[in-house]
């Protein structure tokens, strides 16, 4: 029997990267292609949709090419993409300008103004989520205060990956997980909110047609067969926001079920079969990629960034050597923290380089090395800075346990979750079992399963990720190193309360 396929496109900020597996969940081709990001003033982000598209439109070719798959065994396709971006089209179908996405700090205005309109407690009752100058309600808003003849000639409002997905089928379509990001849907009910609109005064005619994630939302027309080399008719699923793909593709589909993310930034996220919602707002809840499924997620601003800082600061000669090797600096930088012991001979490590997110919601905290005395050596300052990062998820996953969303086991993701010192002391810190997915394909992998679904190659989500999904053998956490890591815990949660008022008075200066 000749061999079936599926195709996950996974538009992200600095390219495109498609992938083209086969039904047991192996690569069988990949392709990436890079755009550029433009910053008109400081704080502003965007892209241009049609590089979007150029992206996936030669990046299929490529993947189908390089393999020489015949195109009428491939299933479907899915798609996963960066979220909360801005994309405005005209009743042709036009881009009318250039998508204003996720990064973009524009609106706190537009942030404020919808705070007023629809309610502080109000909004996260109905969104999930505080206005936040990241999501794209802001975003239509600012469109329409600064541009008003513009938006009077939008007729589409889509997100990033939805665009890619008109141009392939010709439909105006969205699914649950990445609208959940866009703050105009009643996430408990999985539609959109009548009443948000109605106080935002969007018409809902400008909003996309809602899918389940796994469901077929068109096919693929004539016109995109010629340019792709896929055949006409190929179906082509809801797909998902970028950490909702990555969830699938990491297992992460069922209750008990988390992984963390230890990119430049930090993400705890965790899969729950009912809906939950933090009150003040200070973790995302958002609907998963499983039909009838949520998920919880923080995101803290400066995890790997944290530790890419201090390498570059203060690691020349780290960095220097490992060249020499033909190594990671960061593996040699492991072993250096390994030097000193568990709380870094008493200094704790702050990691808000950047203002933070979760779980405290204020852009004037900075970062602090809290208990530096002449004894201290540089390796002691990096494995402070590597504890001060798991501490600071360690505190959103006490958020999510208070929500009563709890995990069994921890998935590490990301170029920390690489790190199998780093991994360690996340099993230590969380008390939980700390496991890494054999493929590195993430949300491609994510998108491509749900395209399985869709196509009826598998029963459901979690089936297909039973059937595709391997992981590594866990790291345990060690009950002695628990104890000595919970007793400097306890002092790092205590420092941000202390600093709390400084850190506004030292902004004011």
């Amino acid at each position: 029997m000749e061999k079936e396929y599926l195709l996950g496109i996974d538009l992200g900020t600095s390219g495109t990267k498609t992938v083209l597996f086969d039904t047991q969940g192996n690569v069988v081709a990949s392709a990436l292609e890079e755009y550029p990001l433009y910053q008109p003033q400081n704080g502003w982000a965007e892209q241009d949709p049609r590089d979007w598209w150029n992206a996936a439109r030669n990046t299929i070719a490529a993947v189908l090419q390089k393999s020489g798959a015949n195109p009428a065994k491939v299933r479907g396709l899915g798609i996963s993409g960066q979220m909360h971006g801005l994309v405005l089209l005209d009743e042709k179908g036009e881009v009318l300008r250039n998508a204003i996405i996720w990064c973009d700090q524009r609106t706190q205005a537009e942030c404020d103004e919808i705070t007023r309109r629809v309610g502080a407690q109000r909004l996260i009752e109905i969104t999930a989520n505080p206005a936040l100058t990241g999501f794209t309600a802001s975003k239509i808003l600012w469109v329409r205060n600064h541009e008003p003849e513009l938006y009077a000639r939008c007729r589409h409002i889509l997100l990033p990956k939805d665009y890619v997905r008109y141009m392939l089928t010709g439909e105006f379509a969205t699914e649950v997980s990445d609208a959940s990001g866009m703050q105009l849907m009643d996430v408990a009910n999985r539609c959109w909110s009548q009443e948000v609109l109605e106080k935002l005064e969007i018409d809902p005619a400008l909003l996309a047609k809602m899918y389940e994630s796994p469901e077929v939302t068109g096919t693929v027309t004539a016109e995109a067969a010629s340019l792709t080399g896929l055949k006409e008719g190929t179906p082509v699923v809801g797909g998902a926001g970028d950490n909702a793909a990555a969830a699938v593709g990491t297992g992460v589909v069922e209750e008990g079920k988390a992984f963390t993310t230890i990119g430049t930034s930090g993400v705890v996220f965790a899969h729950s079969d009912k809906v939950t919602i933090d009150p003040k707002g200070r973790v995302h809840t958002f609907c998963s990629a499983v039909p009838g499924c949520w998920t919880v997620m923080s995101c803290t601003l400066a995890a790997g960034l944290s530790l890419k800082w201090f390498r570059d600061t203060f690691c020349q000669a780290e960095r220097e050597t490992a060249s020499g090797m033909g190594v990671d600096p960061y593996y040699l930088m492991d072993q250096q923290a390994e030097k000193s012991p568990i709380g870094a001979n008493r200094l704790l490590y702050l990691p808000y380089l950047m203002g933070e997110r979760s779980p405290l919601l204020d852009p004037n905290a900075r970062g602090v090395f809290f208990g530096l005395s002449a004894i201290h050596t540089k390796y002691d300052m990096l494995r402070a800075v590597m504890e001060g990062v798991i501490y600071s998820q360690r505190e959103c996953l006490d958020i999510l346990r208070d929500m009563g969303v709890v995990s069994s086991e921890m998935l590490a993701c990301g170029g920390g979750g690489s790190s199998p010192f780093w991994r360690q002391m996340m099993a230590d810190v969380y008390g939980l079992p700390v496991k890494t997915v054999a493929s590195k394909e993430g949300p491609a992998l994510g998108v491509a399963l749900l395209a399985g679904v869709g196509a009826g190659v598998y029963a459901s989500v979690p089936e297909a990720c039973r059937q595709v999904i391997r992981t590594n053998p866990p790291q345990q956490p060690v009950p002695e190193h628990q104890t000595r890591y919970q007793e400097f815990y306890q002092v790092y949660r205590s420092l941000y309360p202390a600093l709390k008022e400084s850190f506004g008075e030292l902004a004011k200066l």
